[in-house]
Order: C-alpha cells, then sequence, then structure tokens
C-alpha cells in the first residue's frame, strides 16, 4: 500500500482544537491591514477541516470557507492533480481540475478561480476567495511538452517541476545524484514560458533549482521552502538558490512546515527568522508565504496523533517522504495556525521592527507583482 500527497495534506489540515477567530486590530488607526491587504498563500489549502477525503479537491463545506474568509485571505494556490501513487498522472490531473471547477461554480459567492491578476485584485473587491490551480509534480507532462497548453487552457497557472523524488524533468530534494534538469525539463521550461504560466522550483533539488532558473526566459519561483543556511535540510533552499531566483526577478514563498527547525518542532519565531533570512538574501522585493497548510483545523488532535505514524511509515515507503519528516512532527507549525495565523504572523513581524509596507509586500503583495510579471495583468 502506499500514500500520496493527498493523504499527507489531509493530516496536515488536521491540526488540532477549534482555532480562534481573528485577534485584536493591529494598525495604528484601528483598522486590520490583513483585512485591507491583498493576502496571497503561495502554496496552500482549503480542505474540510474534521474529514479524510483521499482528494486533493477540497470540500469547501461552511466551516471551511468562514474561516477562510475570517483569516483574511484573498487567493490561494492550490494544488490539484497527481503528485504520487497509482492513479495515471495525465487521467487524475484532468479529473481534479474538472471537479474543482465543478466546486467553484457551485461556490460562486465565495470563490473565484484565478487567471490573471486581475482575478486576484477581484477577489479582493467582491469579498471572495481567488483560487489558484496549480501541481506539484510534472509528471502528468508524461514526454509531451504540448500537454502544457492542455492544462493552461485548463486553468492551471502554476507547475511544480518536481516533487520529492526525481521525475522526467529533473531531480527532486531527496534524489540522492542532485543532476539537474532534463534536455525534455528545459524543452517543458521553454513551452511554460511561452504559455507565461509560473515554473516553480519547490521541492527541487538544488541543482535542477540552479539550472531551471537560469534556463527559463521568465523569473520563476520557489512557493513553499525555507533556508538551508538555518537548517541543513534538503526541502530548504540554499542561499545560492533563493539569490538566484531574485536576481532573475523571481518569488521566494516561506512555509510554515516542521523542516524550519531541525528538532522538527517548528514554531512562529522559526517562521519569522527564515522569513528574515531570505529577505536579507532576496531582498523584501522577492519574499513571501507559501504555507503549505490551511487555516481550518479538525476537532481532536488525539485522533490525528494516532494516525500520524503510520501516515509518515506509508510515505517512506513509497519512497516521497522527505528528511525531517517523523512521527513525532507535525506538517504545520504548532503556534501559527488556524483563522489567526496571518494577523500572529503580522504582529511577530512587527515586533521584529518590520515596516508596515515590508509586511504588506511579504503578506501577497510581492507574489502579485511576481505574478504579474509571468501571467501579465
Amino acid at each position: 500500500m502506499t500514500i500520496d500527497r493527498r493523504d499527507f495534506l489531509s493530516l496536515a489540515t488536521s491540526a488540532a482544537a477549534v482555532a480562534a477567530m481573528p485577534g485584536p486590530l493591529l494598525a495604528a488607526a484601528g483598522r486590520d491591514p490583513v483585512k485591507d491587504w491583498i493576502l496571497v498563500n503561495a502554496l496552500g489549502g482549503l480542505s474540510d477541516p474534521n474529514g479524510r477525503d483521499a482528494s486533493l479537491v477540497p470540500a469547501f463545506g461552511p466551516r471551511v470557507l468562514a474561516e477562510a474568509h475570517a483569516s483574511g485571505l484573498t487567493a490561494v494556490n492550490i494544488t490539484l492533480g497527481y503528485v504520487s501513487g497509482s492513479d495515471d498522472p495525465f487521467e487524475a490531473s484532468v479529473r481534479d481540475i474538472a471537479l474543482t471547477d465543478r466546486l467553484v461554480r457551485e461556490h460562486g459567492r465565495d470563490l473565484i478561480k484565478v487567471l490573471t491578476v486581475a482575478d486576484i485584485r477581484r477577489a479582493k473587491a467582491e469579498g471572495k476567495i481567488g483560487l489558484i490551480y496549480g501541481f506539484q509534480n510534472g509528471a502528468m507532462m508524461g514526454k509531451d511538452a504540448s500537454r502544457v497548453d492542455v492544462f493552461a487552457d485548463l486553468g492551471v497557472r502554476i507547475f511544480q517541476l518536481t516533487y520529492n523524488p526525481a521525475n522526467q524533468i529533473g531531480d527532486g530534494s531527496m534524489a540522492p545524484e542532485n543532476r539537474g534538469i532534463t534536455p525534455f525539463g528545459r524543452e517543458l521550461i521553454a513551452k511554460l514560458n511561452d504559455r507565461r504560466a509560473m515554473v516553480d522550483l519547490s521541492h527541487s533539488g538544488e541543482q535542477t533549482c540552479l539550472e531551471a532558473a537560469r534556463a527559463s526566459r521568465a523569473p520563476i519561483s520557489i512557493n513553499h521552502t525555507g533556508c538551508r543556511a538555518l537548517t541543513d535540510l534538503p526541502r530548504n533552499k540554499t542561499d545560492a538558490e533563493l539569490r538566484l531566483v531574485a536576481e532573475r526577478g523571481g518569488f521566494v514563498g516561506i512555509y510554515f512546515m516542521p523542516f524550519l527547525n531541525i528538532s522538527g518542532h517548528a514554531s512562529a519565531e522559526d517562521v519569522v527568522a527564515h522569513i528574515d533570512h531570505a529577505v536579507s538574501v532576496c531582498g523584501e522585493d522577492h519574499v513571501g508565504i507559501g504555507t503549505d497548510g490551511d487555516v481550518s483545523q479538525i476537532d481532536d488532535l488525539n485522533a490525528y496523533q494516532a494516525k500520524l505514524a503510520e501516515e509518515i511509515a506509508r510515505r517512506r515507503a513509497a519512497g516521497i517522504s522527505a528528511a525531517g519528516e517523523r512521527p513525532d512532527t507535525y506538517p504545520f507549525v504548532v503556534d501559527l495556525r488556524g483563522p489567526d495565523q496571518f494577523r500572529k504572523l503580522v504582529r511577530l513581524l512587527q515586533a521584529r521592527g518590520y515596516a508596515s509596507a515590508r509586511i504588506e509586500k511579504i503578506m501577497g503583495a510581492n507574489f502579485l507583482r511576481y505574478a504579474e510579471t509571468v501571467w501579465g495583468g
């Protein structure tokens, strides 16, 4: 039996007790800056907080939508399609897109499918949540770069090239050889550039990331990662990767994951430290957040903990686990979760001495700028 990211993500959404509603207003004028700003999560989810559906297709129940709105979220890159497992990658990806399209139509009062930056701005203006369709593995491309046209026409805007293992495009972060991108990978990147789609190097090996950043005509992104200079784990990016992506106009999102601390028990202060390091390497115009988690939680942490060891063991058996995943670690930051997570991060960045304008960039404006560079308005 194997497990893919669908099951692991369902655990990540199963965090703990019902989260508190939004905290105190933060701005000096008495207004909530998260409410005023465009807030973009460069990789996250909107999943049923108490379900264990094996699909990546979100459920969009009333609680999920209510807590997403309460969090201040404007738009989120959600993972659809094949990541690993026994399904046919192409068929699974088309199916997930179709199912999510139907759900967006059914929940049109709350959701917008994002194709352009204008759609993110419209989501903010209309009080809706923008859904950015993204992949976290390029396996569905097979050996046919023209499939980029198929998925771009279906509205996929972010194409992550690899998951943790190697694939036909390049090496993931857990591939021991650390090879670069393949000839097909270069062809695929060129096609993604032609279609103005984001090339995402999250989960990639270092050499794959560096070569892809140089090969791409457009800036690339690393939508959810940490800084290896602070925590030496393969899922985190080296300063060389971070610097090159920024120098070429790209974007780096810091996640809320256990890989931010070598103990596996990451805290909110670790998130701030990794953001701070990324800003020092990349500059304040190229850093944001890609939490790799949801804004809702399930109600029974004990039930979650009882299943975690089994799930980690299955991921290891399937060859898709990352160094730093252990049965005693959570795939989230314990003290930075629930609908108040973004406000809490803002407070912590303020305490670190970050000015409001810099925080606004990190919380969404930098992703918006990057998206406009790649997608157009």
